[in-house]
């Protein structure tokens, strides 16, 4: 008979360390193209601040709409270089998390939030710099009295987010690549990074003009005839 999982998983597998190192490097936009353009956060989750930024494992929570309980919970197990990944259920009815937690968070190490919920105290987490991704604000305040889950997987933003997986979240907004793909994320990106940078250089330099690609594109979606060009 499988035994039943605890609400709370203290220990969970992270992805490692100098695989976060190399995924700071990139945008959150090129991880996600080489990652097959998924794994992408709804747009409705940005940062409160376009030059916040986060890479790290996902310290994943599960609340009940406007309850934070758990946060404060996971706040206190969570370990440095985390991301703490709230799956709120979207709700923008009041704040899960504000100054104090915030602080709290920057205290205990943890790299940054994703929540799919609200936050308040926005002025003040801008001036703090601290980095979070939100779904909006609301000044209302939460309860702390019904139960949730930390460290089951989750669905957050549209997409399922299991603990450890590899976060990183930018003025685009938020990609999450499986713990065991990532690091064979990373090569691709470099490649892609440096294509992008060479097709750039070669608009500037040469003009615009179309892409080498757009003709074929075009005649395999029936816009030219074959032989045809733009």
């Amino acid at each position: 008979m499988n035994q039943l999982l605890p609400d709370v998983i203290r220990e969970i597998q992270r992805v490692p360390a100098d695989v976060v190192a190399k995924a700071k490097e990139f945008q959150a936009a090129i991880l996600a193209d080489v990652a097959g353009r998924r794994g992408t956060l709804h747009g409705r989750i940005r940062a409160l601040d376009p030059s916040m930024k986060i890479a790290g494992p996902a310290f994943t929570v599960e609340v009940r709409p406007g309850d934070n309980l758990m946060i404060h919970a996971a706040i206190a197990l969570a370990k440095p270089g985390d991301v703490l990944v709230v799956d709120g259920k979207g709700d923008q009815t009041c704040a899960l998390m504000g100054t104090i937690m915030m602080n709290q968070c920057r205290a205990a190490g943890i790299a940054g939030v994703v929540l799919d919920a609200a936050v308040r105290d926005s002025l003040e987490i801008r001036e703090m710099q601290y980095p979070v991704f939100s779904v909006g604000t609301n000044p209302n305040g939460p309860t702390k009295f019904v139960p949730g889950r930390i460290n089951h997987p989750i669905c957050a933003g549209g997409i399922s987010i299991s603990p450890g997986d590899l976060v990183v979240a930018d003025a685009d907004g938020v990609v999450v690549l499986e713990r065991e793909k990532a690091a064979a994320m990373l090569p691709l990106a470099a490649k892609k990074e440096a294509d992008e940078k060479a097709r750039i250089e070669s608009i500037r330099t040469k003009g615009g003009g179309s892409a080498g690609w757009l003709d074929v594109a075009l005649r395999a979606a029936g816009v030219l005839k074959d032989g045809e060009k733009l």
